[in-house]
């Protein structure tokens, strides 16, 4: 993506996820396939950044051992201090320019590169100090709830347990990304205190401070909210692996794959499937897979790492891995092997 300034990235990973029941990192958590910070770092990648800052904390040498194929700066967040003390860690990665910091979360694996364009795009093309990304929901519960001026604005975010009674009927939510200048971001993220019910330095009291100096705060608002909606139990994981498997299906659909039941057939992503394949109710390939045009593909078949040449057959129930398979193969039902 061509910019016009300079765009650096922060992604928050630190955190613990202690809603996720578990003694694994949340972003870890594996999301189709992959764990669920690399869904956030494979959806910054067209913006081509010129840094890319993972703010580790919780297990950070397990997450950074899984980072380690992504062009990524680590900075360590000692302790649970906020938001926006996690942010401030960065600083002395990316430094002062005059360009702006995108900010995300690690545990929004649904976010799409094109949102993330638009919304830089969007922030470079106005005079705003600071674009929010907003999304509505009709139940907001558990968000940051969006206070707006009269010119659609953004005036303040407020935090859930903030909240007045008032405040908690308000459905737009703070979708948790940002682009914000760079050197007001470090600059205010230092003035801000920790006078909350949490005490903690919030990373949303930015857009109070830069309305305090009379600076612009704009809105992109999402119209999809469970693209930038995150991951905080295992529900909203499952919830997450199904919209990951159905916009993957829908784009094998759309090059020529059948699918009798798309509901139940999953697909990773580093698999190549070719055209007038069709895949039957229960299938799943996986791992570094190739499948030949015109192949079938019975139920309930399990492939990884497989390599099967065009007009094969696969029957139902099968368990393939690390096979081949040449042209025109009629693999049994139930069968362990090519």
């Amino acid at each position: 993506m061509s910019d016009t300034q300079t765009l650096s990235i922060v992604i928050l990973a630190a955190g613990k996820g202690t809603r996720m029941k578990s003694s694994q990192a949340k972003v870890l958590h594996e999301v189709f396939y992959e764990p669920m910070v690399h869904h956030v770092l494979h959806a910054i990648a067209p913006l081509q950044p010129e840094k890319s800052v993972v703010i580790v904390g919780h297990q950070r040498e397990l997450v950074e051992k899984s980072l380690e194929d992504f062009p990524v700066d680590f900075a360590v967040q000692e302790e649970q201090l906020g938001t926006g003390h996690a942010v401030l860690c960065a600083e002395s990665i990316i430094g002062k320019n005059d360009g702006s910091v995108m900010i995300l979360c690690g545990d929004s694996p649904l976010i799409r590169s094109q949102t993330l364009e638009d919304m830089f795009r969007k922030h470079q093309n106005s005079e705003a100090t600071l674009t929010v990304m907003t999304t509505i929901l009709d139940d907001p519960t558990h968000y940051g709830r969006i206070i707006s001026d009269d010119n659609d604005g953004v005036c303040a975010i407020v935090e859930e347990k903030d909240t007045t009674p008032e405040q908690k009927s308000i459905q737009e939510i703070n979708a948790g990304i940002y682009c914000v200048d760079t050197a007001f971001l470090f600059k205010q993220l230092k003035n801000i205190g920790t006078n909350n019910s949490q005490g903690e330095v919030y990373l949303t009291d930015i857009v109070t401070l830069a309305v305090t100096e009379g600076l612009t705060v704009q809105k992109y608002t999402n119209p999809e909210p469970q693209d930038v909606l995150g991951v905080n139990s295992r529900l909203e994981l499952s919830q997450a692996h199904q919209e990951l498997q159905r916009r993957r299906n829908q784009q094998l659909m759309a090059t020529g794959v059948s699918m009798i039941c798309p509901d139940s057939t999953q697909v990773a992503p580093s698999v190549v499937l070719n055209q007038d394949i069709t895949l039957h109710p229960g299938v799943e390939i996986s791992g570094n897979s190739q499948i030949g045009a015109g192949t079938v593909i019975k139920n309930g078949a399990l492939l990884h790492n497989v390599q099967i040449g065009s007009n094969s057959e696969i029957g139902a129930y099968s368990c393939l891995t690390d096979c081949t398979a040449p042209e025109t193969s009629t693999i049994p039902p139930y069968s362990q092997s090519c």
